[in-house]
Order: C-alpha cells, then structure tokens, then sequence
C-alpha cells in the first residue's frame, strides 16, 4: 500500500507553511499523525534507526530506509502534517563526531566525548568530508532519495549549536574558565565551528536536494526554503553579556546566511537571553521549552507574549490545551505551530478532536479514516 501521501498534499503543505512562514495565515499549524494503518506487508526485520543503533553500520542504508518507509506507512498524515523521518538518531550536535569527537551510544543515548583532552589553542575545527559518520548519514540519505523520490521529507540531522559543539571539545568546567582565561581562542573557535556548521549543511543539503520535498529537522516545522532549529544550550550556564559577547554574533551571522530560521529557547536559565534573541531582525521564530521540573507550555504568558509582541513565529510543545492556552494569551494562532500530535490509533479519530480543530481553522485529510 505503501505511504499514504500525494503530490497534491505536498503541494498544499507547501503553501500552507509558505503563508505562515509569511505571517499572512491566521490560524495556527496543527500537525497529527493516527497510527494503526495497514501498510500492506510484513514488517522488515532491520531495526528502526535510533540513537541506540546508529554506530551498527552493518545494517546497509537501504535495509534502514526500508524498516523507516515501513514505519510511515502504518500512519495516516491529517492536518497540517506529512511524511518525515526525523534524522536526530545520531545525538544531538553530531557535528562534534564530524569533527573527531568520539561518539558514545552504549548508554542508549548519544554522547560525545574529547578523543584527548588538550588545551583550548591547540583545537582546530575543519570540514572533513572523509570523517565514517558523515559518509554514513549521506549514504543513508542518498538511499532515502532514491527510494522516495520526493515523497518523504528526511530532515536535517542534529548538528547542534555553536558552543554546545565547542564544550564536547572543553567538557565540564573547561570551557567556562576559558570564557575567563582564553575569551580570545573560544572567538576563535567559535567562528571555525561557524564555517564547519554552514560547510556540512550544504553538503548534507547538497545529497537531499531536489528530491528532498523541503528543508526540516528535529522541530517538523516545514519550509520550502533552507531553515534549521538553532541553539545555544551551553548559554543557560552564563549571563547575558557573555551571551551577547560569545553566542549572539555568531548566532546573528547563521540567522543571515540561512533564509529561514528558529531558536530553541531552553529552560528558565536562557529566559535572560530572550531579549538579545529577539532582537536579531533575520531571526524567525522562537520554540519556548520549559525544561524538566517546570510548569509546562501552558504556564508562561509573558515568553509567548514578549515572542508575539517581536512579531516572531512561536512553536509550542504539548498537545492541543496547550495550543489553546497560547493562541489565547498571545490573542491569535497567527504565527504559531504545535510541533505535533500523534494519536495512537484510528479510534482516536472522534468527533470531538476534529471539532477542536476545526476551532482553530485546521481541516482534516482525509475526511475519513475507514
């Protein structure tokens, strides 16, 4: 049977996302998944790719592909969603691996460590197109390519944020000396990591595109134009004029060379740092995530607000209360996505929930999951 998506869907995403990328759609994107189609065959017996199983490169990319294509099959795509397979399997901030980080999953949970510890001037960060987890992520995607020709997004990998990229080179305490002791040679690789991040971005775009039906990554908010999820997660452990010193130029420089582009915002640690965020004009939006402990999505009027006021898109974590509480608070779901919901099967498809969307102005395709 395979995936249960058109060319004429895509078509309608793409102008959807475009609208509301533009600010000129007045309702939110709402993203749903229902699970429980017949996908009309066996399941495949390669693991589905995940953190636990990226370093197993005896499984060839087309046995991963094929275990992925059967995954989206079993699901049907309804409001504002489509098939995609989100490429964070191998850990957040992969390009440290690129750059000869060891990476660590036998926890079953990605991590990456120094291959030695040295000190900060004699770290060099440079585009290696030979490096074995690159090649694999591309030989994955080229398989991808092939199979779907167009048919499934695979987003972008993780490739993490600036200084977070830096500390798996300057664990612990290191690098927040070398704020101190070296302001200098943390500049400096700042702006190597800059050119290694832009350098395989457009290489791993270059294996994507055409084919690839648009641009995503770990958030699922579609463009049809290059965009990406930044980040700075090291930033909760610093003030605001470091930020400003350390993170916000290059973060700045990024928002330019990318024609569209997020901020993840995380924890209360990095609520200082909002003003500095938004104040870059390239900058599209910003996802608010409350961290552990914390209230969730629903319980912070003044970050949406501050993000509406900026006029930036907002993404929202949760499910459709959440959704609801924020489009009230900031007075309108313009300019706002729930990074998605994903029902466990067609029972779920009930009169109720799809009156809740159309609420906010979402349709329902198709008009029937029998």
């Amino acid at each position: 049977m395979g995936i249960d998506f058109t060319p004429e869907r895509w078509a309608q995403i793409k102008e959807t996302y475009g609208r509301w990328w533009a600010r000129d759609l007045d309702r939110p994107l709402v993203p749903v998944r229902v699970r429980g189609r017949d996908p009309g065959r066996a399941k495949p017996d390669a693991p589905l790719l995940d953190q636990a199983n990226c370093g197993d490169f005896s499984v060839s990319p087309e046995r991963v592909i094929d275990r992925i294509d059967y995954e989206l099959s079993t699901c049907h795509y309804l409001g504002d969603s489509f098939p995609w397979f989100n490429m964070d399997c191998f850990g957040p901030g992969v390009i440290a691996a690129f750059l000869g980080a060891t990476l660590d999953n036998s926890t079953g949970r990605v991590w990456f460590h120094p291959p030695s510890r040295k000190p900060i001037g004699e770290i060099h960060f440079r585009f290696d197109p030979d490096n074995a987890w690159f090649r694999r992520l591309c030989d994955i995607y080229r398989a991808g390519m092939r199979r779907w020709q167009g048919q499934v997004l695979m987003t972008m990998t993780d490739l993490g944020g600036n200084l977070d990229i830096l500390s798996s080179f300057r664990p612990g305490e290191d690098l927040l000396m070398d704020l101190y002791d070296e302001p200098g040679e943390v500049k400096r690789l700042v702006w190597e990591a800059h050119e290694a991040w832009h350098r395989y971005f457009d290489a791993l775009n270059a294996v994507l595109q055409p084919l690839n039906p648009g641009y995503s990554d770990w958030a699922n908010i579609y463009s049809e134009k290059p965009s990406y999820m930044l980040q700075c997660d090291f930033s909760y452990m610093i003030g605001p004029g470091m930020f400003e010193e350390f993170a916000a130029p290059e973060l700045a420089a990024t928002c330019r060379r990318l024609d569209r582009s997020f901020y993840h915002l995380d924890g209360k640690g990095q609520i200082a740092h909002l003003d500095a965020v938004l104040a870059i004009p390239e900058l599209g939006g910003v996802q608010w995530v409350p961290g552990d402990g914390a209230p969730d999505c629903r319980h912070w009027p003044e970050i949406y607000k501050k993000i509406a006021a900026a006029k930036k898109n907002i993404q929202v974590l949760g499910d459709l209360d959440a959704l609801d509480a924020v489009t009230t608070q900031v007075g309108s779901g313009k300019g706002v996505h729930l990074r998605g919901i994903c029902l466990p099967g067609p029972e779920e498809n009930s009169a109720a929930f799809r009156k809740r969307l159309e609420r906010h102005g979402v349709g329902w395709h198709p008009p029937s999951l029998t």
